[in-house]
């Protein structure tokens, strides 16, 4: 009865935890109401979003993210902002490593039509530039493809 009671606790937990998931996942997407001329920010998973607070750069491993990310601009060519690049060092290996906080500014620009949402514009290029020390190897500003 003991076990049972325990794997009944652990249940429990375990849905709080995947409604509290869920709940903040909700609340990630368009925080900010976007107007038809605006272009949005697609993340990694196709969803259209306005000044995000945090944002996901390394879909596919989650090494690298952008967090507590402050907007002063959204307009229709660029949108700028300060925020904090989280980078796993990777060392040994990725799964052994550590992340560390490194300090941006950030730019996107080069709106485009968006393949998905025809009738929705996206930028397609986001600017980092460090402002306080940088990962090992990067350039003090590095330019990447945002997805289509």
């Amino acid at each position: 009865m003991h076990i049972r009671s325990r794997a009944l606790t652990s249940a429990a937990a375990l849905a709080a935890v995947a409604a509290l998931a869920g709940s903040a996942g909700a609340q990630t997407h368009q925080a900010t109401p976007r107007t038809e001329d605006t272009p949005v920010l697609v993340d990694c998973l196709w969803h259209p979003e306005v000044r995000p607070a945090d944002f996901m750069l390394a879909c596919a491993d989650g090494n690298s993210r952008l967090a507590s990310l402050h907007w002063s601009r959204w307009g229709e060519r660029t949108a700028r902002a300060e925020g904090v690049n989280w980078v796993n060092d990777c060392k040994p290996y990725c799964a052994a490593g550590r992340f560390h906080a490194y300090p941006v500014s950030v730019r996107l620009d080069r709106p485009d039509t968006w393949k998905k949402h025809p009738e929705l514009s996206h930028y397609s290029r986001i600017t980092l530039t460090y402002t306080e020390g940088r990962p090992e190897g990067y350039a003090a500003t590095v330019s990447y493809p945002l997805w289509d």
